[in-house]
């Protein structure tokens, strides 16, 4: 007689670990097209308005792969967002190398970066989801260091791009072995993913918020929009780089195709070091101070790199860019992901409004960069930056949810080890004026359940 057979459910420690493989891996399909540009740019001729151009396709396809996520993963979860993103990755990928090597022109590399943005833009929703849900339920900042995770997978491309670019490895061999390797590596990765559409407040919460919540109700929220551009802002510092960094430093500081590649490499490395060091400061000052004082550095290196001539001086300023860039979306993610109720909607209204940078800034910097020269036209860059921090108010902690929040183990987890649940505010309500009572029912909820806790401890 068969049997059915059914998946155990993952540990929140290994459902921590597969998502950091997954940002991991994000980021190398992503600079491994950035670590190539260079190759890409000569093969074509094209001038900084035109590539302006050909890296909008991969944005107009992030932007598509955002509108669908957030349908994808309330309803499917983010374990098959992955699934179907690394589909995407992988033949984005791979048809825009051959469309490169074998010279079959603009729009046909353009198509197929709508197809790799796709992949991207559900990928990033689909991750910062599980990746928030992780946050919760460890309850401690650990966002910036998925994001971490996804700068060393952009250094390790970016490196393997300028290596690439020396060795004048074909740019189809290049991108089929990564775009197949990373998205066999994500569905075996995916496989240790929990569900985090079951990880949501208990039955007995009387926050004010109604369920279901509109996916499309987020965008009427305030904190939604102010989020959105604390977000596009420091999405544009960190985009602009990976998309013209390597050009700018070949046009306006005279380096070779491969010493471009290889500043890219130092941003974002600094990038990397920044997300690390990022948490700890996060959890002992809280988010708005920390992303004033990124916001203000990412101002002061994006300055140098452009005003000042001497290399070195550059290469400094592209550090102090890099780690005042570092912090921005991670945060904006796990501010957008505060309530769990809302997770999946708010994340992907917060970050399609953060890819508008992705979709707008490559043409009008590569407009400008024809006018006035690549390094001057980052000083848009500026302006966005300067929002960001001004905006950053929004992202502040909620008391009770998010990554402060103590999370509860279930049934038959004394130890931790599984699946966990956040606990809600069963034992307050709050009346119109805004000031906390104690319900009677919710206290005896509240002190079954802790009881309970108790018994299983």
């Amino acid at each position: 007689m068969a049997t059915a057979v059914t998946r155990t459910a993952p540990t929140t420690r290994a459902w921590r670990n597969a998502v950091f493989v997954v940002f991991t891996l994000s980021g190398l399909d992503i600079a491994t097209w950035l670590g190539r540009i260079p190759s890409v740019r000569d093969s074509l001729g094209a001038s900084p308005s035109t590539m302006g151009l050909l890296v909008l396709g991969m944005s107009v396809g992030s932007i598509g792969g955002l509108t669908f996520a957030g349908h994808i993963v309330a309803r499917l979860g983010a374990r098959r967002g992955v699934l179907v993103a690394s589909a995407a990755l992988a033949l984005g990928l791979v048809a825009a190398g051959v469309a490169v090597t074998l010279g079959w022109g603009f729009a046909a590399i353009w198509i197929c970066l709508i197809a790799f943005g796709f992949g991207n833009g559900l990928c990033d929703v689909s991750m910062n989801v599980a990746g928030a849900t992780a946050e919760r339920l460890g309850g401690r900042t650990i966002m910036p260091l998925f994001h971490a995770a996804f700068s060393v997978g952009t250094l390790a491309g970016a490196g393997l791009g300028a290596l690439a670019e020396r060795l004048e490895v074909p740019v189809a061999l290049h991108f089929i072995v990564v775009g197949v390797l990373t998205s066999l590596a994500m569905i075996v990765a995916i496989r240790w993913f929990g569900d985090d559409r079951h990880v949501e407040p208990e039955a007995t919460d009387t926050s004010p918020v109604a369920l279901p919540v509109s996916r499309w109700a987020v965008w009427r929220q305030p904190s939604t929009l102010l989020i959105g551009v604390i977000v596009l802002g420091m999405a544009l510092a960190e985009g602009s780089a990976n998309d013209w960094l390597p050009l700018a430093m070949i046009d306006g500081h005279g380096l070779e195709n491969d010493g471009g590649s290889a500043v890219l490499t130092v941003f974002l490395a600094a990038m990397t070091a920044g997300r690390i060091a990022g948490s700890p400061l996060i959890d002992r000052f809280g988010r708005v101070p920390v992303l004033r004082v990124s916001a203000a550095v990412a101002v002061v290196g994006l300055g140098m790199l452009i005003f000042v001539p001497s290399v070195p001086l550059a290469i400094v300023g592209v550090v102090l860019w890099g780690l005042g860039a570092s912090l921005g979306f991670p945060m904006g993610m796990s501010a957008a992901a505060d309530d769990p109720r809302t997770a999946a909607a708010r994340v992907s209204a917060v970050a399609t409004i953060g890819y508008v940078a992705f979709l707008a800034g490559p043409p009008i910097i590569g407009f400008a960069g024809d006018h006035v020269g690549l390094l001057h036209g980052l000083l848009i860059v500026f302006v966005f930056i300067i929002a960001a921090g001004l905006a950053s108010g929004a992202a502040r902690e909620r008391t009770g949810v998010g990554a402060g929040a103590t999370p509860t183990a279930q049934a038959g987890d004394a130890h931790g080890g599984g699946v966990a649940r956040l606990p809600s505010d069963v034992d307050r309500a709050v009346d119109a004026t805004g000031t906390e009572e104690t319900g009677t029912d919710a206290t005896d909820a509240a002190g079954t359940s802790q009881k309970a806790d108790a018994d299983r401890r």
